[in-house]
């Protein structure tokens, strides 16, 4: 009686674990055209997924990553989403941005002058890097 008593406990702690709520998502969006439909796309899915995982009582952590004609998506008065941007790091602790160092170097360089961003992008060393950093860190990869 012990010996099935004691598997029926492992088994039912086991399955516990399997539907626990409180799950931590992680998911990295890239961004890399300058293109407002797959910008609004890009963000359509932060809110969704965000969304869902909240109604399922888990979590998620969100960071849009821009690159090349992406990066226009966080430049100050060059955005097209800057007021959605705003809106949505104001309600949504778990959303970061991250713009592209050497992009912005290179669009700087042409213009002549330091392009400024909006104040919720992160700037990382290279977008490229920082994506293969999130997905060795567990996050899914999404590309709208």
């Amino acid at each position: 009686m012990k010996t099935v008593f004691g598997m029926a406990i492992a088994i039912s702690l086991s399955a516990g674990t399997l539907f626990a709520e409180g799950i931590v998502h992680k998911v990295a969006v890239h961004v890399n055209e300058n293109d407002p439909a797959v910008m609004n796309i890009a963000l359509n899915n932060v809110q969704n997924l965000t969304n869902y995982y909240h109604s399922t009582g888990d979590t998620v952590e969100v960071e849009v990553v821009t690159y090349g004609p992406g990066l226009n998506m966080l430049i100050d008065g060059k955005s097209p989403v800057a007021d959605r941007i705003a809106t949505m790091s104001l309600e949504m602790d778990n959303l970061s941005f991250a713009a592209c160092g050497n992009t912005h170097r290179k669009m700087s360089a042409k213009k002549g002058e330091d392009i400024a961003l909006l104040d919720e992008a992160n700037m990382v060393p290279s977008g490229v890097v920082r994506l293969i950093e999130l997905q060795e860190d567990g996050f899914a990869y999404v590309k709208p």
